[in-house]
């Protein structure tokens, strides 16, 4: 494996490249990602409906089809990152939090209502003027 990347340094600086490119733009993307989240999102058993909820059939299934395939694209490439040059982890979460899947927002729930995490998105909020995230209490058991 070491020799194909040996004989191949064009496609491993471009992985490099893009993979620093890919950080860059999340870090910077994170603080606008989190202050768009409603206040109350996760302060709900079913997850509410998306503003596309009352769209036209053809608009919902092009946005759900687009969504998961760059899901998919994002989780394969994560994937490759944890062998190849990336921010393999970093990719696999951006994939998951995109792809559509059963029992998804429960665990993003249970996940953002952990201190570890909801204190920094509510830091992130603060710094933007938004209101801290409320969670459901049941998400916290």
């Amino acid at each position: 494996m070491l020799d194909w990347f040996k004989d191949h340094p064009a496609f491993v600086s471009l992985i490099a490249i893009g993979s620093a490119i890919f950080f860059i733009v999340s870090l910077l993307a994170m603080p606008f990602i989190v202050s768009r989240i409603p206040a109350d999102y996760f302060a709900h058993r079913r997850r509410p409906p998306s503003r596309f909820a009352k769209s036209n059939l053809a608009l919902r299934l092009t946005v759900m089809i687009a969504r998961n395939l760059l899901a998919a694209v994002l989780l394969l490439a994560g994937l490759a990152m944890l062998l190849l040059p990336g921010q393999g982890l970093l990719t696999l979460f951006a994939g998951f939090l995109l792809i559509d899947l059963p029992g998804k927002y429960r665990l993003e729930r249970w996940l953002v209502s952990k201190p570890w995490v909801h204190r920094p998105i509510n830091w992130l909020r603060a710094k933007r003027g938004r209101e801290p995230l409320q969670v459901m209490e049941s998400a916290t058991k």
